[in-house]
């Protein structure tokens, strides 16, 4: 493999496959001066994705990707992991000295074992980013932060993962492999459920013919964000926040009318912000428990 001055040496890099993730991924490692010499794809889209971002870069099998790398970048979805990398051990693709990476969220080194048998140096190396698949992206991972793992103890293993997502402009975060399937449910909660609440905050002004939905709420929206990240729960406000049950009961009503399930979702996370607000100090113990009692009334 060869190491120069801490950094991972011009490698030769194979992608599996040419996904959203491993061709936005690729085209940074090449960016970096690394070589991509294959990569697999069987879709229509994944090839118009390879040709877009790996342009020249052939297109090979998994087994016949991996054979050839020095880095093995594997790139496919959570439940697909296992069984390939079981599957390319069994078939001999990895050897002693190879860098395999995978970019799972849910998983950290463990799922790997099958390649460190062989001797390879295992790494998770999750950015913690959403993926277009796209040339901008690979810009957009420069503002980005990326979960790096690797196996507790090899500290040279983790200056590896480092360097590489430095030099793909990322920011390394180490996150250690007991704790790995908690920081994906915490990313999970936050970016999928984030756009479930964004939606139905869109879909019900649509409802009521107040528009562009969209417009309207985008400084609203995009100003909590930033309050929240800025000032943590001093950042909330609102009627739950200010303990004004009376109109957290009229939101109720409002909201039952029209979607009683979306009012259940409503009564959930209210409950939750009250209690946020009343751990840190906005709202007097009183006036959190007459929000709570609202907020279960009528069930």
């Amino acid at each position: 493999m060869g190491m120069a001055a801490g950094r991972p040496a011009r490698l030769a890099v194979g992608v599996v496959s040419a996904g959203r993730v491993g061709a936005v991924l690729g085209a940074a490692l090449a960016a970096a001066g690394h070589h991509v010499v294959a990569t697999s794809g069987v879709s229509r889209e994944s090839v118009k994705r390879a040709d877009a971002l790996l342009p020249g870069v052939p297109l090979a099998a998994p087994d016949q990707v991996v054979t050839g790398a020095d880095l093995a970048l594997l790139a496919v979805p959570d439940d697909v992991l296992p069984g390939l990398v079981r599957g390319l051990a069994a078939a001999g693709c990895f050897r002693p000295g190879q860098i395999v990476v995978h970019t799972s969220g849910a998983h950290g080194v463990g799922v790997l074992a099958p390649a460190a048998e062989e001797g390879v140096l295992p790494l998770a190396l999750h950015p913690v980013l959403t993926f277009t698949g796209r040339s901008e992206d690979v810009v957009r991972l420069g503002g980005a932060c990326v979960g790096v793992t690797a196996t507790e103890g090899d500290e040279a293993g983790w200056s590896v993962g480092e360097a590489l997502v430095v030099e793909m402009g990322a920011e390394p975060v180490r996150v250690p492999e007991d704790v790995r399937p908690l920081y994906h449910a915490a990313l999970a909660h936050g970016a999928n459920h984030l756009v479930t609440l964004v939606r139905d905050c869109a879909d019900l002004l649509d409802r009521a013919g107040v528009r562009p939905a969209e417009r309207l709420i985008a400084p609203l929206l995009s100003a909590a964000l930033d309050n929240a990240l800025r000032h943590g729960d001093r950042a909330l406000t609102g009627p739950v926040a200010r303990g004004d049950a009376g109109t957290v009961a009229v939101h109720l009503r409002e909201l039952d009318a029209v979607d009683p399930d979306l009012a259940r979702t409503y009564r959930v996370l209210a409950a939750r912000t009250a209690h946020r607000a009343q751990a840190a100090g906005l709202l007097p113990d009183h006036a959190a428990q007459e929000v709570l009692r609202t907020l279960t009334e009528d069930q």
